[in-house]
């Protein structure tokens, strides 16, 4: 489908942003004449001074980032024409100028004695900073000089390239063949490679699957080296910046501790013989002699699978979250009356889905809508992020608006779980609950135990490089085989184009980003239960959480929602969850 075709309701509204390209344009070339703080350098030394320079800086970098969430939206509406590409090529340009004309700054507060920051921490002239601050102080030995600092802000851009060839790549250019699905011929798109694994035809599954990945092995080489290309930048900041490794560096930028990632995969691999134990379930549920990886994703109850148009979906969606309250409700449908959504898949638009935020704007969200289960819980998720950024964007200074890539996906995932929750309450159709809990166990799988075991993969792919091995194909293949085989068990077999799958994750360019959507939906599950066993007060809990931002670290944040990560309990919890749903499954 072309984007002309589809309805005007379906597309997001951009114009909230810029009327049109002429006045992208305008807002563009006045920020780059005023791309300059020099008069600040030298004089951040009390607190008169630095919230003077806080405050321009932020006036500046907010209406950047308006500038730069207009060009973004407009490229992924197809990510073929060169025209939005280089508009965002350009505001990337001018974000990166920005990082270098304020490195000055955080060495310059930093290198004030700690007495002095935690004077300033405690200001009240500068109580939206109070946090960076304390963060400062934590941070001196990691900052360095202004003239190191300047010359590392510049290298954002050209280190970014490994993410930036490897979206061309999978989305404008991997050259997927064509298939026959329903009597023609047509591409295989990313969507249609998900609706056929969720289908019933389990040829066209293996057909599907086959040319899926020849495809990616047929650039392979090109794949690991750009692969390769991302974990080198890790190590450089690393090493760089002095930490002991590159997981270390990403925890404690988020001021997480690394007990709680121990947590996550100790538990999910003490519990490993219940995901086996699916596993077992599974193959004798589809009644298959050999159970291929193509065959984890299609239902075992046929014919059951919710095939609702978009506007049909939506509603459901705002009966499942009822929970959360009239504010909530209303909201969501404030985002689908004001276009905040992009529905429709189209040629040459980016694949998956997303929402986007910056302050002073509306959430955006991309969708690429199918007329499946998954696609409902994807309006969900997605949603739950808006209006995380929403009520962050409401209730803080622009200082304390933006929550960390920890928590990033907690919200969407409470979403998703009262979702599946208030689907099976209120349906009296067995044949559609059984369907609901094998729903809500692969929901679990792909969220917590899948992404753990990339977690892993992450984690040791860096470990190599970092002790000097080159990555490649084969040994990164070897890596993700071998993590397969352990994490599903000896009912699957293992096709061998699986030990490619790493070439696929575009969150693999985002380093230790996959592990917190498993501690997300852990953190989900115990809230989700939360606020239907304890009703408002759990939900005015959980508000603090949403409004919470970046105003103390997350770990904190997620335990006033009732979520204590610090906990193997809480993980246990997780997981007896998924024993429980698969032993009521099991019953019916």
């Amino acid at each position: 489908m072309e984007r002309k075709e589809v309805k005007e309701q379906f597309k997001w509204k951009t114009e909230d942003l810029f009327g049109s390209d002429e006045e992208w344009e305008k807002a563009f070339s006045a920020l780059e004449k005023k791309i300059d703080f020099s008069k600040y350098r030298g004089t951040l030394n009390n607190a008169e001074n630095i919230l003077a320079y806080y405050t321009a800086e932020e006036a500046f970098e907010v209406e950047a980032l308006r500038v730069y969430l207009y060009a973004f939206l407009k490229r992924d509406e197809d990510v073929r024409d060169t025209k939005y590409n280089s508009y965002s090529a350009k505001i990337m340009n001018l974000l990166t100028r920005l990082g270098a004309e304020t490195a000055f700054a955080t060495p310059e507060i930093s290198s004030l004695p700690e007495a002095e920051l935690k004077k300033l921490a405690g200001d009240p002239r500068l109580k939206a900073y109070d946090y960076i601050l304390s963060r400062m102080i934590a941070e001196k030995k990691y900052i360095l000089s202004e003239k190191e600092e300047r010359i590392l802000a510049q290298t954002g851009e050209p280190l970014s390239c490994s993410n930036d060839v490897f979206e061309m790549l999978d989305n404008a250019e991997l050259n997927l063949p064509e298939i026959e699905y329903e009597g023609k011929k047509v591409p295989l798109s990313h969507g249609l490679y998900s609706v056929i694994l969720f289908g019933n035809d389990r040829e066209k599954r293996a057909e599907a699957f086959g040319l899926y990945y020849s495809a990616y092995r047929k650039i392979i080489n090109t794949l690991a080296t750009t692969y390769f290309g991302n974990v080198k930048k890790d190590i450089f900041y690393k090493n760089v910046r002095g930490y002991d490794s590159c997981l270390a560096k990403a925890l404690f930028e988020e001021d997480v501790e690394r007990s709680v990632y121990d947590n996550l995969v100790q538990c999910v691999n003490e519990s490993a013989p219940v995901m086996h134990r699916y596993m077992e379930m599974r193959k004798k549920e589809l009644g298959l002699k050999e159970m291929h990886m193509y065959d984890l994703h299609v239902p075992l109850v046929e014919n059951a699978d919710l095939k609702l148009e978009f506007d049909e979906a939506y509603d459901l969606v705002l009966k499942g979250l009822a929970p959360l309250g009239e504010e909530y409700v209303a909201l969501l449908k404030r985002g689908k009356d004001e276009r905040w959504i992009d529905v429709c898949e189209t040629e040459g638009k980016r694949c998956g889905a997303y929402s986007i935020c910056v302050y002073g704007s509306h959430p955006y969200v991309l969708l690429n809508y199918q007329k499946t289960t998954n696609e409902v819980f994807t309006i969900a998720h997605e949603m739950g992020h808006s209006l995380h950024s929403y009520f962050s964007n409401k209730n803080q200074p622009y200082a304390k608006s933006e929550y960390t890539i920890f928590v990033a996906e907690v919200a969407s995932t409470v979403n998703e779980v009262l979702l599946l929750k208030y689907l099976l309450k209120t349906t009296e159709d067995k044949k559609l609950r059984k369907y609901l809990l094998n729903y809500f166990m692969d929901m679990i799988r792909t969220t917590l135990f899948r992404q753990t075991q990339f977690a892993e993969f992450e984690e040791r792919a860096h470990a190599m490089a970092e002790a000097g091995e080159p990555l490649n194909k084969d040994n990164l293949s070897e890596l993700y085989y071998g993590l397969n085989r352990k994490y599903y068990g000896s009912a699957v077999t293992h096709d061998q184009d699986i030990e490619i799958e790493w070439a696929r994750i575009p969150h693999f360019y985002r380093s230790f980003y996959v592990y917190k959507y498993a501690t997300g939906i852990t953190s989900a599950i115990c809230i989700a239960n939360k606020i239907l066993n304890e009703g408002e007060p759990a939900v005015r809990n959980y508000f603090k959480f949403l409004s919470g931002g970046c105003s103390t670290d997350p770990v904190s944040l997620l335990k006033i929602a009732g979520a204590d990560l610090t906990k193997k309990e809480t993980f246990l919890s997780a997981m007896r969850e998924f024993e429980n749903t698969l032993n009521e499954f099991c019953k019916l």
